[in-house]
């Protein structure tokens, strides 16, 4: 889990021999950077931070400003609960208990929640929905793509935090009655959909992209075997396209328990390796990363020039009995 700077909050700079033009000084030297406003902390820290632990510290900026303790939902929630979610902007979210239709300001969205059925957990210091309530306002409020990721998420056992994994029965009991039908039905479309076996956010959101875009669904995770042995596990197969699709994320990369030992360099050389042997076996190999999952209909050309399937609808069908 990632340690982040401490926080310097302007009201107690006195505490730290600080006058306001002191603080200024540091900020446009860049020794300091404001989270928020009234709220500071180490500018090279914060500027080495990715952008979703950078969005993690926003929020426990935020709690710092509040007067009243503060309950964190949706994507704030997911960031303290470690629950990947898609885009990099999102306000703070937080609730309301008061049914004024929620209100925004000073950069947190609130949003009003009813106290029946409402678990809240303290984590990390902060108040929030617990991990059902979590996902399940995120895939209410979400498109569908961006929707399966945490669920995927939630539905594995997340072993940096020592937490099990959420059933789908689990996830639709939680549903009950706190949403309307229309988000209810959106909810249950997504976790239909979600599946475990998706080993990261981004293979979650390429598959549910590749679903949105009617291709044929893929085999996850299979294994390849070569006359050498164990060639390894791909992200996703199209057998009757005899396609390979995968996810480049920079984990694999950098992280070092996925390095397991190797550099960076040894890493994508054997990866290279493990194409070569895939292609081989008669295979086509198509590989995106997040810019080009990010950018509209980059990922749909590439599967579409590999010759990947796609899903026959039933018109189509209809129309192929009427011809023959």
């Amino acid at each position: 889990m990632t340690e982040f700077p401490p926080l310097l909050l302007s009201r107690d700079r006195h505490l730290h021999g600080l006058n306001p033009n002191d603080l200024t000084k540091r900020i446009r030297s860049g020794a300091l950077v404001r989270v928020r406003h009234g709220v500071y902390t180490d500018g090279p820290t914060w500027r080495a931070l990715k952008p979703w632990e950078q969005y993690r510290l926003r929020v426990q900026a935020a709690a710092e400003t509040f007067e009243k303790p503060t309950i964190f939902a949706r994507q704030s929630s997911a960031s303290v609960w470690g629950i990947p979610f898609i885009g990099l902007y999102h306000p703070v979210q937080a609730l309301t208990l008061k049914n004024d239709g929620g209100r925004s300001r000073a950069g947190v969205r609130r949003h009003f929640a009813a106290r029946a059925d409402l678990k809240v957990v303290r984590l990390e210091g902060l108040l929030v929905t617990d991990r059902i309530r979590t996902v399940l306002d995120l895939a209410a409020f979400s498109p569908f793509t961006e929707a399966v990721v945490p669920l995927d998420h939630v539905l594995r056992p997340d072993l940096d935090r020592g937490l099990p994994a959420l059933t789908k029965a689990e996830l639709e009991a939680g549903i009950g009655s706190i949403y309307s039908a229309a988000a209810a039905q959106r909810i249950r479309a997504a976790l239909a959909f979600a599946d475990p076996a998706s080993g990261s956010a981004g293979e979650s959101w390429s598959r549910a992209r590749i679903h949105a875009a009617g291709f044929e669904p893929p085999i996850l995770q299979h294994r390849f075997s070569d006359t050498a042995g164990l060639v390894g596990y791909t992200d996703f197969y199209w057998k009757g396209s005899r396609v390979v699709g995968e996810f480049d994320g920079e984990e694999k990369y950098v992280k070092a328990e996925l390095l397991k030992g190797r550099t960076a360099s040894q890493t994508v050389v054997e990866e290279k390796n493990r194409e070569n042997r895939i292609r081989a076996l008669g295979n086509h190999v198509v590989r995106w990363d997040w810019v080009e999952l990010a950018a509209a209909g980059t990922l749909e050309r590439k599967l579409a020039a590999a010759g990947v399937a796609r899903r026959r609808t039933r018109s189509a069908v209809l129309d192929a009995q009427n011809h023959l």
